[in-house]
């Protein structure tokens, strides 16, 4: 309780700093110098509801991919409706003011543990996956690393450790909610069809374009993308949606419940971690994080999905929210 106290009025005077500042400018994402000084609150913030956000003209679309892993296989053509969309996942400093707002409490850090990804020894890439997670008493989103490594700042990194509860907490203050998982792949194909399992999301000039692993997973982050661990938001060039980081840095909720095969996680499983009996809830989450490696993972692609028990908070999964369209009535006189 006396840390929750602490926590909250060093968060409660950070967030005024953040208000003092304000008229701001925001600097242009999409290139290196942008990103790293972006302080995560986009334009309009305080009085905008669509702050940050793209609108998305639905259609119809097939989800899936025929080249990727099994559960990926397209069942069909379906239809998702006009909508917007945070143009970049949530960041630190969008989710510090919700919380400084409402006072609310994460389920991580109710629990008082979590589960973090430490790579193994170098030489120990056999290492059962296990072994690559340690539950860390006093880990959240505001302590990535525990409660002893400094506090996260309220910056423009996506906030991690959060539960899909979470989530949904801080969209419905927004007025939003999370996408399903053809909203989220809709929009991150941005008219493209998927890529196949084994391409690298390289740009034109053979370099990253996304926040992934390059090296031996997991024991060398080589750190060619520019980044070791997570990135700010928007390091790299948006999609044909005007749309950043869809692919890598973290994966992101979904609504939808996981089904057909189950695959064994794509970063060795923290869900395993667990010491309960009951088998909880698993959804879908997309887009990769820094921790998919050609080598293992391989999920930096738009078709790619994996699962996420709902109320496991883990510090390679993040999220965005949506706004749907309400269609315009139609007037009875003309």
């Amino acid at each position: 309780m006396k840390r929750w106290l602490i926590s909250g009025f060093v968060l409660a005077s950070a967030v005024l700093a953040l208000a003092i500042a304000w008229p701001r400018s925001v600097p242009e994402l999409g290139i290196r110098a942008g990103c790293e000084a972006y302080d995560g609150l986009p334009s309009g913030w305080r009085h905008d509801p669509l702050a940050g956000m793209v609108r998305i003209r639905g259609g119809h679309f097939t989800p899936g991919s025929d080249s990727g892993y099994p559960d990926e296989r397209p069942l069909g053509v379906v239809n998702v409706g006009d909508y917007w969309i945070d143009r970049s996942e949530v960041t630190r400093a969008q989710f510090g003011a919700f919380v400084a707002a409402t006072g609310y409490v994460t389920e991580a850090e109710r629990a008082g543990v979590a589960p973090v990804f430490q790579p193994p020894r170098e030489g120990a890439q056999d290492a059962a996956p296990m072994s690559w997670w340690k539950v860390l008493k006093g880990a959240d989103w505001r302590h990535p690393d525990g409660p002893d490594a400094p506090p996260a700042a309220l910056d423009g990194r996506p906030v991690t450790l959060v539960t899909l509860a979470d989530a949904q907490a801080y969209a419905g203050w927004r007025g939003n909610q999370l996408p399903s998982e053809a909203e989220w792949e809709f929009a991150a194909r941005a008219g493209a069809a998927s890529q196949g399992l084994g391409e690298l999301p390289l740009d034109a000039q053979g370099k990253p374009a996304a926040n992934y692993w390059q090296g031996i997973f997991p024991v060398f982050d080589a750190g060619e993308d520019g980044y070791a661990g997570l990135a700010p938001v928007g390091c790299f060039a948006a999609n044909a949606f005007g749309l950043f980081d869809m692919i890598g840095n973290v994966w992101e909720w979904t609504t939808d419940t996981q089904w057909g095969a189950l695959i064994s996680h794509a970063n060795g499983d923290p869900g395993q971690l667990r010491t309960i009996l009951s088998a909880p809830r698993s959804m879908v989450i997309k887009g990769g994080s820094y921790l998919c490696a050609d080598n293992y993972c391989a999920r930096y692609r738009t078709a790619a999905r994996e699962r996420q028990e709902a109320d496991l908070a883990t510090s390679h999964v993040g999220f965005r929210t949506i706004r749907h369209v309400v269609p315009e009535s139609i007037s009875s006189t003309e």
